[in-house]
């Protein structure tokens, strides 16, 4: 009997230990291609849910999972992995292929494939909300496009902090 509760002890401190670590962190694993060639679908990440409650507001550059308007087959709200471009009251711009940020070509060494980022009006971004793009523009469905548009920063799930598989490219972002 006495085994049995010391069973039941660890099993409950276990329990109480991964509530309090799923309440700060949410696994992901990417099931997209529109972060190639940072993260393929399969790679598996962390992310911070109280990053911007705790170390303040989201910056240009940072990776971020978030709900989207789009679904999936089975109805459910998709989420996308996606990194910020703007911020509130930033102005983007798309001019042959190159994305500008107030009037200044961006420098993004992380995309895929340059200049492949479009053609796009100038946009504002309104207050609460963000610009987000991915880094494989050619497969990318995100601010650009009117089916996500900007996203109001409420629907952020989590920004990404480490990917931890493949276990060849663990990062800490």
């Amino acid at each position: 009997m006495k085994e049995l509760l010391g069973w039941i002890r660890d099993i409950l401190i276990a329990v109480a230990i991964a509530a309090v670590i799923l309440a700060f962190f949410k696994p992901i694993i990417i099931q997209q291609q529109s972060m190639e060639p940072n993260f393929y679908s399969g790679d598996y990440v962390i992310t911070s849910r109280q990053a911007y409650n705790i170390f303040g507001d989201p910056q240009r550059g940072d990776i971020i999972v978030f709900k989207s308007d789009l679904y999936t087959d089975e109805g459910e709200a998709k989420n996308l992995i996606k990194r910020i471009i703007g911020l509130p009251g930033d102005t983007v711009e798309i001019i042959e292929g190159e994305v500008y940020l107030n009037g200044e070509v961006l420098n993004e060494e992380y995309i895929k494939e340059p200049g492949l980022s479009g053609e796009m009006e100038a946009v504002t971004v309104p207050e609460g909300e963000l610009f987000v793009m991915g880094d494989n523009r050619r497969v990318s469905q995100d601010s650009r496009s009117g089916a996500v548009g900007t996203i109001s920063q409420n629907t952020i799930v989590g920004k990404v902090v480490v990917r931890v598989y493949p276990f060849s490219q663990f990062k800490v972002f």
